[in-house]
């Protein structure tokens, strides 16, 4: 009789010198191990005694398991035994789901309210088919059994205080976990669990800040020593929307971030890096690229200093990159990135409608001179054709009343104008005296249109006018 362990596969002996015994299959001339266990081979018969047996997890069994992956709605586990059969299950039984709802007897706005990775958990399984389901909501024996602090690493320690149950000496740290009886060997744990009550307000104000408040993730061997902690700075990914970490980018004095335009498409980060890199230090660099990867055509570079960028800005401005003629600004000045508004002109605004297509801005302005002083004459403009209508601005200090008495009504090119104050909004005043106004809903120049077809309203000859 010979022993040593095997694997699933491993040829065992050779036919028909040897017959196959428990655990061994005849395949072709050779003898195959069907399960990992010891050889043994008692007068020619070889068998491979399985370490283990293996089995098959049935619902009602009680697995101890340990959570690896926590979704929003549902977690992972993997089993690593089966209570009173301590046996390893068969591969399709390895890994168990559980939903939010059936974590703990009390509401959980996701599943790391109440578990957290690494956890070691007790769990009932209600389902095998066609995934292994279970429960720790129904048995107060079910739930957590061990778990550690996901901010230093530490044994958390069964406490209340309020909706917390778990208290970590190490960090100080509060947290809730959904404990079974059993926690960490000791009795009645489940009772700090405050099965059916609602969450106080600071306990919802704490979840209202979203799952970035409260699930960290520490590897298994790190620990509180007391050193400070350095968090890790990410630049920016490029993409539209934001940089790769999620958050806003580092603040920075005014006028040390540059915008730079009119990129060629094949100029990346690393190039701009380079080449913005030689006028002083910086603190970020990026080329924007949309989701494919792809660049955007413009990209931003923040200095150290003020003195860095604007030295930046004199060398390189309307500089050559790949052919292309790129735009160097500061980032932060609306003017300087040509988003400044114009200012509106100056004055009291008329409108001026039923005008001739044939009238001009200068004849128009001419007309109005005569009663104000005109500031600015804007004549809506349909390509090189008037519209039939315009605004006139004049000076505040004229009489803008006076003014529209004048000339609405008045004809010129053969057309009996339609003058009042304008509003802010551009468009005529109502109730004033428009003479008579337009139809509901129709644009000026529809409007211009019908009335230059229809020939109508007053007539006053005025001059050589007529």
């Amino acid at each position: 009789m010979t022993t040593s362990l095997v694997t699933p596969g491993a040829k065992v002996g050779h036919h028909p010198n040897h017959t196959a015994g428990p655990g061994v299959a005849v395949q072709g001339d050779d003898l195959i191990a069907t399960v990992v266990g010891l050889r043994s081979e008692v007068d020619g018969v070889v068998s491979v005694l399985a370490s283990s047996e293996v089995i098959n997890i049935e619902v009602g069994d009680r697995i101890i398991a340990t959570v690896d992956k926590v979704q929003e709605k549902n977690a992972e586990l993997v089993v690593l035994a089966v209570e009173g059969k301590g046996e390893v299950p068969v591969a399709t039984q390895l890994r168990a789901q559980l939903r939010v709802t059936d974590v703990v007897d009390r509401f959980l706005h996701q599943v790391s309210d109440g578990l957290r990775r690494r956890d070691v958990c007790r769990l009932t399984v209600t389902a095998v088919d066609p995934i292994l389901r279970a429960d720790m909501r129904q048995d107060p024996e079910d739930g957590v059994l061990h778990a550690l602090c996901q901010h230093c690493g530490g044994d958390l320690d069964a406490e209340q205080d309020g909706d917390w149950n778990l208290h970590c000496a190490t960090c100080d740290e509060r947290t809730f976990r959904a404990l079974a009886d059993g926690y960490g060997g000791g009795e009645g744990a489940s009772e700090l669990n405050g099965g059916g009550k609602r969450w106080s307000g600071a306990s919802e104000a704490l979840f209202a800040k979203g799952p970035a408040a409260r699930a960290s993730f520490l590897a298994e061997d790190v620990r509180e020593d007391g050193r400070p902690r350095e968090y890790p700075r990410f630049e920016s990914d490029g993409r539209s929307g934001g940089g790769g970490g999620g958050g806003k980018r580092p603040s920075h004095a005014p006028g040390c971030r540059l915008f730079i335009g009119g990129l060629d498409r094949g100029v990346d980060t690393d190039q701009l890096r380079e080449l913005f890199g030689a006028h002083g230090e910086m603190s970020d660099c990026v080329v924007m690229t949309d989701d494919a990867g792809a660049s955007r055509g413009f990209g931003f570079v923040t200095y150290e200093s003020k003195e860095s960028a604007d030295a930046a800005i004199a060398a390189l401005d309307q500089s050559k990159i790949n052919g292309r003629r790129i735009g160097v600004r500061d980032a932060d000045t609306k003017q300087e990135r040509g988003e400044q508004k114009p200012k509106p002109p100056k004055g009291t605004k008329l409108y001026v409608g039923n005008l001739a297509f044939s009238t001009d801005a200068d004849a128009l302005k001419a007309i109005v001179s005569e009663h104000a002083e005109v500031h600015t004459v804007e004549l809506a403009m349909d390509g090189e054709r008037s519209k039939g209508f315009g605004f006139v601005f004049i000076d505040p200090s004229a009489d803008a009343e006076a003014v529209v008495g004048a000339l609405n009504g008045f004809e010129v090119d053969g057309r009996t104008l339609r003058v009042d104050v304008a509003k802010s909004g551009g468009g005529r005043r109502e109730g004033g005296s428009g003479g008579g106004g337009g139809r509901a809903g129709e644009s000026r120049e529809d409007r211009a249109k019908r009335e230059e077809a229809d020939g109508g309203g007053r007539r006053r000859s005025r001059g050589g006018r007529r």
